[in-house]
């Protein structure tokens, strides 16, 4: 990550997260120890739960949505959009080097599949079929997240401005 970078939230990208100490590993029991079924079987197994049946597909809160497995900002509500398929679905990551994509051939479908780019995390799959400007649906797990109000945000930037 270059030093003087921007995040897509305005705030220097090193005053939030260094992705080069950041990196999370854990076993697997140690991951089941940590999350919830539902959670587990979204990051860990690649799964994905129902539409329209999710914490934050209609979620319309000011704040930052965090990966559920570690402490990595991902996605601003102010690019969060309904895109009327029932999970919540951003036109860009906070910061790209936050998420990282592959491609994804099951099912019988081929889509690219997103991931923490901090701790791994299955999130879900982006699409070409977003709004302006990106033309990107992150189209994403509600349980690969958690949610954080814009003020205490910003407070947990504050506090881990210089700890990078």
């Amino acid at each position: 990550m270059k030093n003087a970078s921007r995040s897509a939230c305005g705030l220097p990208s090193q005053a939030v997260i260094d992705l080069a100490k950041a990196s999370v590993h854990r076993t697997d029991d140690e991951w089941r120890a940590l999350l919830t079924p539902a959670q587990y079987r979204v990051t860990r197994q690649q799964g994905t739960e129902p539409p329209f049946r999710n914490d934050y597909w209609n979620h319309h809160e000011d704040g930052v949505y965090f990966s559920v497995c570690s402490d990595t900002p991902l996605f601003d509500s102010r690019d969060k959009f309904d895109s009327g398929t029932g999970w919540p679905s951003f036109t860009r990551p906070i910061e790209p080097d936050f998420v990282s994509v592959t491609r994804d051939t099951s099912h019988g479908m081929v889509r690219d599949e997103v991931h923490c780019g901090v701790d791994s995390a299955h999130l879900g799959h982006v699409f070409p079929d977003g709004p302006a400007p990106s033309g990107l649906r992150y189209c994403i797990n509600s349980a690969s997240l958690r949610f954080m109000p814009r003020k205490d945000y910003e407070a947990w930037v504050a506090a881990h401005r210089g700890n990078s």
